[in-house]
């Protein structure tokens, strides 16, 4: 049979290394699920990384070992090898090629960080520890000063150019002073070795992060000690926490669920302990857990034994709500009986 031609050879090798590398590249399972609008973006980066890479793998690897078969020692040959001083095209080309595609993974990452948030006005990078992906979101005070640490201009842009830049989710995406308001704010402080989510204007502190499935969320996150990093593998976002000065982190969750925090800063001894959860809820389950932890956590008399935290209890007799109570507390069912209705109870029996 005669022999392939070489272009025909490389032409078929070729395809079926594309091919290859395609299919692992978008195949991988190496990420968590997406529960996030911008987990695609960091996908799609991290799967065209893949392919690449995994075309470079099978083309070095495969020359490798083609090289130690083809040109291997056979047995009773102890001559030299053939002398090779160099190649001026292939020294080119094998630069030429890791060339094109570095930068083009560099722009395209500077895209999807862009997209992100990363470089957003009003945001500048924090000094003395930076991420690739940290960049704080600073409130700007009247004077066009940055408050929160120290005190760098603002970038100077026009209304469309703002307009332009203004992301919608990500780092330090949808700052108020562009009018882009968020649906929830919650403040989360990160210390040795918890973190606190808090709920301004209702009164609610949690050790976990509650959040409607949607809907804009606005993180304001601070540190009280060292530095600590709020990370959300499915929702692909980190964001460094910082001693004296905040930072921003917006998105949308897309799926309902408990997903895992993880602080991804060495913050100390106890650093790899330090873990929460955000509970992903509907609108109508996270407005029932809003009002529950609102008459939970509010200041109340001591003298109060039970409160009605349902948003459907209110349905119960009175009686039937006390039951399960009346035993411990050595209270009779005649005397549950007696108790009078609320208003609620008898307009509605009515």
């Amino acid at each position: 049979m005669k022999q392939i031609p070489a272009p025909l050879l490389t032409l078929i090798a070729g395809v079926v290394i594309t091919l290859a590398s395609l299919w692992l590249g978008y195949n991988h399972g190496l990420l968590p699920e997406q529960a996030s609008e911008q987990a695609p973006l960091v996908d799609e980066l991290f799967n065209v990384m893949m392919v690449i890479s995994t075309a470079l793998f099978i083309v070095v690897q495969g020359m490798i070992i083609w090289f130690m078969i083809r040109y291997r020692q056979r047995a009773g040959d102890d001559t030299d090898g053939i002398p090779v001083d160099g190649n001026l095209p292939l020294e080119a080309l094998w630069t030429a090629i890791p060339a094109v595609l570095v930068i083009g993974i560099g722009v395209y990452s500077v895209e999807v960080f862009q997209e992100m948030g990363g470089l957003s006005p009003g945001s500048h990078p924090m000094m003395g520890h930076q991420h690739a992906a940290a960049v704080v979101a600073q409130a700007p005070s009247p004077d066009g000063q940055s408050i929160g640490g120290d005190t760098m201009p603002l970038m100077a842009m026009t209304e469309a150019e703002a307009a332009d830049f203004d992301p919608q989710y990500g780092f330090g995406a949808g700052t108020s002073m562009m009018g882009n308001a968020p649906d929830v704010t919650v403040a989360v402080t990160g210390m040795q070795y918890a973190w606190l989510f808090n709920y301004p204007n209702s009164g609610i502190m949690t050790g976990e992060l509650h959040i409607p499935v949607g809907k804009d969320v606005q993180l304001d996150l601070t540190a009280q000690d060292v530095i600590h990093s709020f990370w959300v593998p499915q929702f692909r976002l980190k964001q460094d926490a910082l001693p004296g000065q905040q930072t921003g982190l917006r998105f949308r969750a897309t799926k309902v669920g408990t997903y895992p925090v993880v602080c991804a800063e060495l913050c100390g001894s106890y650093h790899g302990g330090m873990r929460s959860q955000v509970i992903v809820h509907t609108q109508d389950e996270y407005d029932a857990w809003l009002e529950e932890n609102q008459v939970a956590q509010a200041e109340t008399s001591p003298d109060v034994v039970a409160a009605n935290l349902s948003k459907n209890s209110s349905m119960l007799p009175t009686g039937d709500f006390l039951q399960p109570y009346v035993a411990e507390m050595g209270i009779t069912p005649e005397a549950i009986a007696h108790l009078h209705p609320p208003a609620s109870e008898v307009d509605s029996a009515s």
